[in-house]
């Protein structure tokens, strides 16, 4: 693999024009070559947007908050954006990136985001993915006794 990087020199900055409206067109000499617009700024929602991180685990949530949580995020998977629930899940799996986890059973190396969302799309979990409707059956209580 390899990485190639170049800096403008300033025969190329001047190819560069400042159009209105916060874009800029490149220019070119030459009539093969095509431009188009490319703003120069942020969106408006940019910051705001950076602001909202997908939510995770929580000291304040109770087992039961934190469960409701997870499911209501796969039911609206791709809201606000396209598998936003399975990162909400990754967020709560809480596992060491640098381990093989039995997070879905088998040994899987995890570390990554994609392999996590994979193994959600193409597996039995996937029916997860935007359901209608849960029940849950059954919840165990667990209460931690320090002596």
């Amino acid at each position: 693999m390899s990485l190639c990087c170049s800096l403008p020199t300033a025969k190329s900055m001047s190819l560069l024009s400042k159009k209105p409206h916060g874009l800029i067109k490149a220019s070119s000499s030459s009539s093969s070559s095509s431009s188009a617009d490319i703003p120069d700024f942020l969106s408006a929602h940019w910051l705001e947007s950076r602001r909202k991180r997908p939510l995770g685990p929580r000291l304040t949530f109770s087992a039961e908050e934190a469960v409701q949580h997870q499911l209501d995020a796969l039911k609206y998977n791709d809201q606000p954006r396209q598998d936003y629930g399975i990162e909400v899940m990754y967020r709560f799996a809480g596992f060491d990136p640098f381990e093989r986890s039995t997070y879905f059973g088998p040994f899987f190396d995890l570390g990554q985001f994609e392999r996590f969302r994979r193994i959600f799309h193409h597996s039995s979990y996937r029916v997860l993915l935007g359901h209608k409707e849960r029940k849950i059956l059954s919840s165990l209580f667990v209460k931690e006794v320090l002596d």
